[in-house]
């Protein structure tokens, strides 16, 4: 094979994966990063839950904790009406989950 036609081969080689790793790049700080730092911040959230923290659930039940333990978080929803939820179906704080929702002015 002439040498001149193995350079330019291994020179396009090296041009169709630049492309490829861009793409890459570009999926990792639009996509993954932010995701993970999304996840991060809900498992902070979830271990820091405490007695009367409002939240809301992944039903769209609205509640007041009263109790975290294993994994289940007690919910009282209204007068004499409490719910166990898993611990991993809660959304996030009600003052959190309102702002997102809430139309702006």
């Amino acid at each position: 094979m002439d040498p001149l036609i193995a350079g330019v081969a291994q020179g396009g080689d090296l041009a169709m994966m630049l492309p490829l790793v861009l793409i890459f790049g570009v999926f990792y700080f639009l996509v993954i990063r932010p995701q993970s730092k999304q996840r991060a911040a809900k498992e902070k959230m979830l271990s820091e839950l405490k007695k009367g923290d409002k939240v809301v659930t992944g039903g769209g039940l609205l509640g007041v904790v009263s109790g975290v333990a294993d994994g289940v978080v007690t919910l009282v929803v209204s007068d004499k009406v409490r719910i166990r939820v898993l611990q991993s179906h809660i959304l996030g704080l009600e003052t959190e989950a309102a702002k997102k929702t809430s139309p702006e002015k």
